[in-house]
């Protein structure tokens, strides 16, 4: 049986390391020089994103025997609006690192394959799928999805970002939801260590946000964030994406293709992460081409959770200044402060996006009714 990967992301080396462990060999195909070659950047996984799962290093180990390390824990996510900040503090998730950085859990991955990759690569899908039994599309984007009509994009977004130096502690990360200078937008600073951290801005490219300068909006967010942590934080490292497409595939599989990773929709259009559905897009079409599962009942979940993600991240769109610091400034409450660390921490089954989505929903479509009578 003959299996061509067509990119060593996260998705694509998830696979080749499932298939592997049921006897099969794939080919895999990597336009990059080198597994991870690209800018460097922080992400995390929280566990309430990817509920009924609480820990998701775990349940990779556990059940698919897939070893991945973290650069800490994150045991507390401070929340900054225009005027409040708040935190939740427990056990949240986990911090990790992305690219080209030799811990990246791109290379972490890569050293559990046995399968040479070909780098370089200038094959294309139409080649593949005439060579091989089955193709997996893991190039780290929608594009193939789109160009064969298996692709609904739900938005665009412009991300910009940086390595910063300064003084960090590792297992707290900080997230900016200031309409004033980010608009419909949000803004990430997640240390790697603890004298360098990612800082990073994403906003969704509608008509009135297209219209915004990057450069003053990255300008006043930097100022702002050194002045709130109290530090001025040296850059050494940029990068950009502009009309990145957040989006999800119809279907799952066609024929002897399977859509995987980003090329699926695995990021949250919540908050932006998506490593750990990544992954599991990966396991999974490697289970179906084994009989160990079927790829479209497997992936079902990962469904629900796109959209209800989607619907979260409409509400937040709909939410005003105001509205934030008020949401913001009672995450500190002393009625429910326990209760929102507990539910939010991965000691907590609680499934958030699941189980408030009606209710989101709801009043997302009473915002929008509002709006359409103004």
């Amino acid at each position: 049986m003959k299996v061509a990967i067509m990119g060593a992301g996260m998705s694509g080396l998830a696979c080749a390391i499932t298939l592997e462990q049921h006897g099969l060999t794939p080919a895999i195909f990597e336009k990059r020089n080198c597994v991870g070659d690209r800018f460097v950047n922080a992400e995390a996984t929280f566990s309430i994103l990817n509920r009924p799962v609480n820990n998701d290093l775990l349940y990779l180990q556990q059940n698919f025997n897939i070893h991945l390390r973290s650069t800490d824990a994150v045991k507390k996510l401070v929340i900054h609006s225009k005027n409040e900040i708040g935190s939740i503090d427990g056990n949240i998730g986990f911090v990790n690192i992305r690219g080209r950085h030799k811990e990246s859990y791109e290379n972490q991955l890569s050293k559990q394959v046995k399968s040479p990759i070909q780098f370089n690569s200038a094959a294309e899908y139409a080649q593949l799928c005439k060579e091989f039994d089955y193709v997996i599309l893991a190039p780290g984007d929608g594009i193939y999805a789109c160009e064969l009509g298996n692709y609904r994009s739900d938005l665009t977004c412009t991300i910009r970002g940086a390595t910063v130096e300064g003084d960090f502690l590792t297992d707290i990360s900080h997230v900016w939801f200031n309409y004033q200078i980010i608009p419909r937008g949000y803004a990430w600073l997640i240390p790697f260590s603890e004298k360098e951290a990612n800082l990073v801005i994403a906003y969704p490219d509608y008509p009135d946000n297209i219209r915004l300068d990057i450069d003053v909006m990255w300008n006043e967010f930097y100022h702002l964030a050194c002045k709130q942590l109290d530090q001025n934080f040296t850059i050494t490292d940029k990068f950009e994406i502009n009309r990145y497409m957040m989006g999800i595939c119809d279907k799952p599989r066609i024929d002897n293709t399977y859509f995987v990773g980003n090329c699926f929709g695995s990021i949250s259009p919540g908050l932006g992460f998506g490593q750990f559905a990544a992954m599991l897009t990966g396991i999974y079409a490697a289970m179906d081409i084994c009989g160990l599962g079927k790829y479209e009942e497997l992936v079902k979940p990962l469904f629900d959770n796109y959209n209800n993600s989607l619907v979260l991240r409409r509400f937040l769109e709909g939410l005003d200044d105001t509205k934030l610091d008020f949401l913001i400034k009672n995450l500190d409450n002393k009625l429910t402060n326990n209760l929102i660390d507990f539910t939010l921490s991965k000691d907590s089954n609680f499934e958030l996006l699941k189980n408030l989505t009606p209710v989101i929903e709801t009043w997302n479509s009473f915002h929008s009714k509002n709006l359409s009578l103004k």
